[in-house]
């Protein structure tokens, strides 16, 4: 028999695996008051970590010019889910050097004077958004940069980046995000968006970035978000999607972003929260395959059985109800809505009733950011990796993603059961998984747009 051929992809799985095998097996050999020290969520560091790399990065970060809205995103987020705030001064910096990134024209370059684009705009209104003041809110020109969203408008139905820039799943999601959150959305900037990211989908069942590209997880969570906020989710292959993010997480218990590759942390967020969207959009699985949509209401922790027919058992626990009160536009109609109800989209979404088990393991998730991704003071990709606030960001958001993926109403907080260690240390704020802000924050902004 022909041996089986040693890759360089097998070779570095294999490391990983011992990698992580052996974290796991320390942890598990000591006794359990001393399990409960290493499970800490380490706050303080993390905090000192972020709130230093806010007033000051050294010469290595000159490769992020062009991405500072970024940075500032991936801090003050970090900062806000760990339920802290920074100083006045620091609060004023950032509203002062976010306000000098706004473009004359619309948008938010990567930093003064740069052109703008619709990544560094998203991070840019999530950063204002995430310090939540009126200050940083009424710094946001909502005309201006509804115009620039409208000239990123490409003939396919998709967004470009920038001017002359590329189209992709990531632009369509950045551009409806931003003017869905500042409640500047309608029917003119989402016409053809739903086209265009169904030709993402691919034979595998997740998103890819460009129609002809491989399905990847933060593509996946750009088009199902979108799709989401343009109530068009039911023309997607949602049951094929399922099948395709339940296979993203891996032994380690993290997530992988495509098939074939290694554990990441950052896609704690990016896939966790695609199964955490998919735990809302049960009916219209279920109306995809023909099946009834009455849904189950019992606890998650209801042990009662139930006959089930396989399309079911391989559904129960996949994803949850849809409420009738925002309705769903059909193929074909794709003008046919109500601008006011696009523009509520993300809010009755996140008020929705979770009724059904998650369908990743939400501990050996939690398990895996705490022992393999987070370090002294901010969190990493996987064991042998430096740190970094990217990565500080995206775990901390898919920590918070599954410890409140059993929660079944909105703005309430996950049992101790739900949290892995220490509940009080570890337990995160709760953030709006359509935008990756933290929900308060997004109530704000809502209620502060809503007035305008």
């Amino acid at each position: 028999m022909e041996s089986r051929r040693v890759t360089k992809t097998l070779e570095d799985q294999w490391m990983v695996e011992h990698q992580v095998r052996e974290i796991y097996d320390f942890f598990y050999s000591i006794p359990p008051n001393s399990q409960s020290v290493i499970l800490e969520l380490q706050r303080d560091k993390h905090f000192d970590y972020l709130t230093r790399g806010l007033r000051k990065l050294g010469p290595s970060f000159s490769v992020l010019d062009a991405n500072r809205p970024w940075l500032c995103y991936w801090i003050l987020h970090s900062i806000a889910l760990l339920g802290e705030s920074i100083d006045a001064k620091l609060e004023n910096d950032a509203i002062d050097f976010l306000s000098r990134c706004q473009d004359k024209d619309g948008g938010y370059g990567g930093g003064p004077g740069q052109m703008p684009h619709l990544a560094t705009t998203y991070a840019a209104v999530n950063s204002l958004i995430t310090l939540g003041c009126p200050k940083a809110l009424s710094s946001i020109n909502r005309e201006k940069l509804y115009a620039f969203l409208l000239r990123m408008k490409d003939t396919s139905g998709g967004f470009r980046m920038h001017d002359d820039g590329e189209v992709d799943v990531r632009a369509c999601y950045t551009a409806i995000s931003v003017a869905s959150i500042l409640k500047i959305v309608d029917d003119e900037l989402i016409n053809g968006v739903g086209n265009y990211i169904l030709s993402c989908q691919t034979y595998e069942g997740g998103i890819a970035g460009e129609p002809g590209s491989e399905a990847h997880g933060g593509y996946t969570f750009c088009g199902l978000a979108a799709m989401i906020l343009i109530n068009e989710t039911n023309r997607l292959d949602l049951p094929r999607l399922i099948d395709w993010v339940v296979f993203r997480q891996g032994v380690e218990g993290g997530f992988q972003g495509r098939t074939n590759k290694l554990v990441d942390g950052c896609y704690s967020f990016w896939q966790g929260v695609v199964a955490f969207l998919i735990q809302r959009l049960k009916s219209i699985v279920h109306e995809q395959l023909g099946l009834s949509n009455e849904l189950s209401t019992e606890s998650a922790d209801d042990s009662s059985e139930s006959e089930l027919s396989d399309e079911e058992e391989h559904l129960e626990g996949t994803s949850s109800h849809v409420q009738k009160t925002c309705p769903l536009r059909q193929e074909g109609q794709e003008n046919a809505s109500d601008p006011t109800k696009i523009a509520d989209t993300g809010y009755d979404f996140v008020n929705r009733r979770i009724a059904m088990r998650p369908v990743f393991d939400s501990f050996y998730l939690q398990q895996y950011v705490l022992l393999c991704s987070q370090i002294d003071g901010g969190f990493r990709d996987k064991p042998g990796k430096g740190r970094d606030h990217y990565h500080t960001c995206y775990c901390l958001s898919g920590l918070s993603i599954a410890q409140y993926s059993w929660t079944n109403e909105a703005d309430a907080p996950p049992l101790p059961k739900d949290v892995f260690g220490p509940y009080s240390q570890n337990l995160l704020e709760q953030i709006h998984p359509l935008y990756n802000v933290v929900l308060d924050r997004y109530y704000e902004a809502r209620r502060f747009f809503s007035c305008l």
